[in-house]
């Protein structure tokens, strides 16, 4: 049996009907529960002398709010009737929808403002007055070189267009002849006369090939407007190249040459040794124009360079001719010396494509062969 204090029971209110309950199970109220909240818990006294309570005790029930600050920038200004007018910060802020609907477009768009060039003042030591000054020395440049050299009459200097019939009767008078491009207005007219002449013709003349044999040999270290000018004093000292009248040159004879004709002494000993292997060539080959063109297959090499810059200075083919001139004794035959010999004796023709002399020496590679020019 449970105790009696254990079974007491109290009645209730429940939906309007009468329930016992323990007394343990009772729930209060909802006006129990308003008076214990109204009466609550006593606090503990608070003294201030200058604080309402009615103020204090609102403060505790109600959350804490943060402190408003003022913000740095001043309230906005507007200053005058224009609404366009923002000197400072603080003035009113325009969004970019007012913004648009503020500003006036112009009426021609498109069109750039123009301003006098008068008007437009460099400052010294500035960009654009360094670029002015170099203009000006680049005119007065091109000014000096016309001066020199003349400037070349064209239709469209004249003002006139020519018709179809000067072209037909070949009236081209006017218009400069193309070479390559290392030929200059400076250059020499004895090398400009070799190469309009000779420099890439087919040679397949045994004395002709000696001596340009000799010639690309001597410009080594020189130039060739210097070896044309001396090339009388070759001809003479060297009995015109005759192969076999130099191999019979005496070791006393050698040294005079050299005196005489300003020739160096190991470039003089060079040649009459080349002369007597040329001799054994030609009992070899049957002429040393067949030994030499046997290499290209009796036919030029025809190139295609555009620019000057393009040509080499040796190709495989001149370093195989060379290295066979090796071992038959030859001296002064380096690749390069070949290559440049090459292109003297027209074994290969070099001539730029832009140049006139290209399609001509194409030309002559079927005619008869050619022969020493006269002095």
């Amino acid at each position: 049996m449970c105790s009696s204090k254990s079974k007491l029971h109290s009645a209730t209110q429940i939906n309007g009907r009468p329930v016992l309950q323990p007394t343990s199970n009772q729930v209060p109220s909802l006006e129990k529960r308003n008076s214990i909240k109204k009466t609550g818990s006593p606090k503990s006294p608070i003294t201030t002398d200058n604080v309402n309570s009615k103020s204090f005790t609102k403060s505790l029930l109600s959350p804490p709010v943060s402190p408003k600050l003022k913000s740095p920038r001043p309230a906005a200004v507007k200053r005058g009737n224009d609404p366009n007018v923002l000197n400072t910060s603080a003035e009113k802020i325009m969004t970019p929808k007012k913004l648009a609907s503020l500003v006036k477009k112009p009426k021609n768009v498109g069109v750039a403002p123009c301003y006098d060039s008068s008007l437009i003042v460099e400052a010294p030591g500035s960009i654009a007055a360094a670029r002015r000054e170099h203009v000006a020395i680049m005119q007065e440049q091109r000014k000096l070189r016309i001066a020199h050299y003349g400037r070349t009459k064209s239709a469209k200097s004249e003002g006139k267009v020519p018709g179809l019939d000067s072209f037909a009767n070949g009236d081209n008078n006017d218009r400069e002849e193309k070479r390559c491009s290392f030929i200059t207005p400076n250059s020499d007219p004895i090398y400009v006369a070799y190469h309009d002449e000779e420099w890439g013709v087919p040679v397949h003349d045994d004395k002709l090939l000696f001596e340009l044999l000799v010639l690309t040999a001597a410009q080594v270290g020189s130039d060739w407007t210097s070896v044309l000018k001396k090339r009388r004093a070759f001809r003479e000292a060297f009995s015109g190249f005759d192969a076999e009248v130099v191999a019979k040159f005496t070791e006393k004879k050698i040294p005079s040459l050299s005196a005489n004709y300003a020739i160096d002494l190991s470039q003089v000993r060079g040649i009459v040794d080349n002369s007597i292997r040329i001799l054994e060539v030609k009992k070899q080959f049957g002429s040393f124009d067949k030994y030499l063109w046997g290499f290209v297959n009796h036919k030029p090499i025809n190139t295609q360079y555009r620019s000057s810059q393009k040509i080499p200075v040796k190709t495989s083919k001149s370093e195989a001719i060379s290295k066979d001139m090796v071992k038959k004794g030859f001296r002064f035959v380096g690749p390069t010396v070949i290559h440049s010999f090459m292109q003297a004796a027209g074994l290969t023709n070099d001539h730029l494509i832009t140049c006139t002399r290209h399609l001509q020496c194409t030309a002559l590679a079927s005619h008869q062969p050619a022969v020493a020019p006269a002095l």
